[in-house]
């Protein structure tokens, strides 16, 4: 199989790149500085030339906050984009496994959400990928939509990494408590899209770690693994006030994911230990 892999440089990227490659294969990544997705021309060159199998969309751009000041640049890559790469894959007759977020829903829920909720964005960031989603369903009729969630992992920037940063630098730290979600390896994201892709799945699939955590639970065993000695102490939200509003439950329902491919996630935080352990530590 031949697949290209937009956004290939980022966290998920990379590892989907490294998956694939593993089991055999051939990959063709773009990174953003070799592929501006939001050049449709350079896109549709780009996919018609290489004539994959698959289009994977990891590109992204994911800076929350960011994208309440630059909400045109968000649309634009978040939305407009995936919209553009589904209508091109559409007329080669190219499948389109694009990466979504749990950030797509308010948080209002008190179970975990599944593919069916009705989607409710709180902030840009979630109403531009929301719009990428629709734009393709729009555009192609054989697509796959994979909804992730609090994604940590080597090669990106992440919670885990920017928390034991402060740990190592703090004695105290302070981590938001009522928010709450499924933390993600995002080696264990790329294994699960291979999955899908091989058996060619089709539609939305809410993919993320087992369990669930707040900010706080995920911060404090992150520093017990790191072995470091700092306290994280649990906090409110409104102790942090950011320019974009947080869902409170991002929890993600994975029952559709587990009934087509009788696979589930390991546990967060065996994947944070390996993560931390088999990565971080090693690195420093």
């Amino acid at each position: 199989m031949r697949v290209i892999v937009t956004g290939a440089g980022g966290l998920a990227g990379r590892e989907v790149v490294t998956c694939f490659s593993t089991a055999g294969h051939e990959v063709i990544p773009r990174a953003h500085e070799d592929l501006d997705i939001t050049n449709y021309e350079a896109l549709r060159s780009l996919i018609i030339e290489s004539r994959p199998d698959w289009v994977i969309n990891c590109a992204a751009y994911t800076n929350v906050d960011a994208c309440e000041d630059h909400e045109d640049f968000a649309y634009s890559v978040n939305g407009k984009a995936p919209g553009m790469m589904a209508g091109i894959c559409k007329e080669c007759d190219i499948r389109l496994c694009h990466i979504s977020t749990d950030y797509v829903f308010d948080g209002t829920k008190s179970t975990p959400y599944t593919e069916d909720d009705k989607p409710s964005p709180l902030n840009t960031y979630g109403k531009s990928k929301l719009y990428g989603e629709t734009e393709i369903e729009r555009n192609m009729d054989h697509y796959l939509i994979i909804r992730t969630q609090w994604l940590f992992g080597p090669g990106g920037a992440n919670f885990v990494e920017n928390i034991l940063n402060l740990a190592r630098q703090r004695k105290i730290i302070e981590v938001v408590d009522d928010q709450r979600g499924c933390p993600t390896y995002s080696k264990d994201l790329a294994s699960a899209l291979l999955t899908l892709v091989e058996m060619g799945a089709e539609g939305i699939y809410n993919v993320s770690g087992s369990g669930d955590a707040t900010w706080y639970k995920l911060a404090k065993k992150a520093i017990e693994y790191a072995g470091l000695d700092t306290k994280a102490v649990p906090v409110e939200t409104s102790r942090f006030p950011r320019p974009a509003a947080r869902p409170k439950n991002s929890v993600l329902s994975k029952d559709k994911f587990k009934r087509l491919t009788s696979m589930e996630l390991p546990l967060w935080k065996d994947s944070l230990k390996d993560y931390i352990q088999g990565f971080l530590l090693k690195a420093d």
